[in-house]
């Protein structure tokens, strides 16, 4: 089954907007490129708004409720906004990312997590959100380089890459890795040719080694 018929790409309140706008101008592309008809579509846990994000008030809107029913990939963005100040205050991004564990959100991405027609994707802070939500806990995921001892500390196993492909959990680090997430997301269902076909369209090459849970363990030189 191609998972990449359909995209859901999840907003909530003070999301980062290019950890949203990356990956879904990449999955377009690579449908173009592979004569596809997938769907991709900005959703809420609500249903159809307007979603303001953390960057100065820009909104993108949501076009339908996410249904994690549904077959396909799940996309979680991080937050944007200040990394520092009165939590009681300022929202911050942990504030932010925190936040998320206490919205209609967490349920339906529990559902999404347990579907095995579903594959969760994160960019940047998106598996922070779901790990601060106790929905992760012992799986293998990336982060932004800030939060990796937070992810740590919910019981993730934190790995330092570009991209972590954990089988239906795929986690991208830092928000310019949103790229190379929906890059690897065109390899992994649609092959090496049509990722290459969009990096060369988006004059952009994708950086590192995707970790798997696959291959020898590596031991202590």
């Amino acid at each position: 089954m191609n998972r990449l018929s359909h995209v859901q790409i999840v907003l909530f309140d003070g999301f980062d907007p290019l950890d949203v706008i990356a990956p879904f101008e990449v999955l377009v592309a690579g449908s173009d490129a592979a004569a596809a008809d997938t769907v991709v579509e900005l959703v809420s846990a609500e249903g159809p708004r307007t979603v303001a994000s953390g960057t100065r008030g820009l909104t993108l809107r949501a076009t339908a409720r996410l249904d994690p029913d549904r077959p396909g990939y799940v996309v979680v963005p991080g937050a944007s906004g200040p990394t520092a100040g009165d939590p009681d205050e300022v929202d911050t991004i942990p504030v932010l990312l925190a936040r998320f564990g206490g919205t209609d959100a967490a349920p339906l991405m529990r559902r999404a997590l347990d579907n095995p027609d579903v594959t969760v994707a994160t960019v940047c802070g998106g598996s922070l959100a779901l790990a601060m939500a106790g929905l992760i806990e012992g799986r293998t995921a990336v982060t932004h380089v800030q939060g990796m001892a937070v992810l740590e500390a919910t019981g993730v196993r934190a790995v330092d890459a570009r991209v972590v492909d954990d089988g239906d959990l795929v986690s991208a680090a830092g928000v310019t890795s949103g790229l190379d997430l929906g890059l690897h997301l065109l390899e992994r269902e649609y092959g090496p040719r049509i990722a290459h076909a969009v990096e060369t369209l988006f004059q952009y090459e994708r950086r590192g080694t995707v970790w798997r849970r696959t291959g020898r363990v590596p031991v202590e030189v």
